[in-house]
């Protein structure tokens, strides 16, 4: 029987190499795995080429150490291939490791959970995009895509404000892009039901469902569930924007959390201006190109997008006593 041996995929902003090294070096030993391969991110690739490169070398484990965008392009590179993903979480955002009740901020208990914990097969979002230029990229995702007001947000967000003050730094971005009255005007069908036409501030496809600060914005989204998940913001003025907030920030994210509060939302009426939809295959086209976002960064403007779940294409490492529950 052959050792097992992880690579390390790691964005050298992100972590403090020196101390990774050491602690990794510790619980390799600790678990009975062999020296771990070590493969940096570049600007100009944040993730697949190295994550290309540890399957290649036959590892049997992938471990992601940097933000949303690393975790994003290292899952992008691992889809189909089997080899399972563990998050080493850094950066603002956390996205997934937050909806899989990951640990946060603990790099010990993060690779004790690598090294020795077990797979989980999770969906992956696959998405295809043609661009203002005509050019079609392709892409997953493991939380969320987005077109409106979410990416225009990202677009607007100051870097170096986020890296000294994380999620703060949207503050200014959302102030900035509220003042934008233009709405996107979107062609859709879902699951081959036919062509719907739809004005919206902003449409949300969900792998997942939480989001920072404790936001529930897809509350019936499962990472294994085969399906995705979709929000569409449709406010009309002040009162519509009351009606979101109200919705996602009490409902989603105080009254669901207990079983009185889950009555009481059996009470309250859907409000027009939030509209949820659920499916596996989205194809949508804009009327004009809009930025894009998929978990947390910017992919440019789309003028079209085909959208798709992959069920369980990638296996993901959490802690064995998770896999019972």
């Amino acid at each position: 029987m052959t050792t097992p041996r992880a690579a390390l995929v790691y964005n050298p902003i992100k972590v403090d190499l020196e101390a990774l090294e050491a602690a990794v070096a510790a619980e390799e030993k600790a678990a009975g795995w062999a020296e771990t391969l070590w493969l940096e991110t570049a600007e100009d690739d944040p993730g697949q080429g190295p994550a290309k490169k540890a399957v290649e070398a036959g590892v049997d484990l992938v471990i992601a150490a940097g933000g949303d965008g690393t975790v994003r392009a290292v899952a992008e590179a691992l889809e189909g291939t089997g080899v399972p993903l563990a998050l080493l979480p850094s950066g603002t955002g956390n996205l997934l490791a937050r909806n899989l009740d990951l640990t946060l901020d603990d790099v010990p208990n993060s690779l004790e959970t690598a090294f020795r914990g077990e797979n989980r097969a999770i969906d992956l979002g696959i998405i295809r995009i043609r661009h203002d230029d005509d050019s079609v990229t392709r892409h997953a995702y493991l939380v969320m895509a987005g077109l409106g007001l979410d990416a225009k947000m990202l677009a607007a967000t100051d870097d170096e404000l986020k890296a000294k003050v994380g999620w703060l730094a949207y503050v200014k971005a959302i102030a900035t892009v509220l003042r934008d009255k233009n709405q996107l005007r979107i062609r859709y069908d879902l699951d081959g039901t036919g062509t719907r036409s739809v004005r919206a501030h902003t449409i949300m496809i969900g792998n997942c469902g939480s989001l920072p600060a404790n936001i529930l914005l897809l509350p019936d989204a499962a990472v294994d569930d085969g399906r995705f998940d979709i929000v569409l913001l449709r406010p009309e003025g002040f009162i519509g924007w009351v009606q979101i907030m109200t919705k996602i920030f009490w409902e989603n994210g105080v009254l669901r959390r207990s079983t009185v509060g889950r009555r009481l939302m059996g009470l309250t009426k859907e409000v027009r201006a939030l509209n949820y939809l659920t499916g596996s295959e989205l194809v949508l086209r804009l009327s004009r190109p809009e930025e894009i976002e998929l978990d947390g960064d910017p992919f440019g403007r789309a003028k079209a997008l085909k959208t798709w779940i992959a069920p369980g294409a990638l296996q993901v490492r959490v802690p064995a006593s998770a896999t019972t529950d």
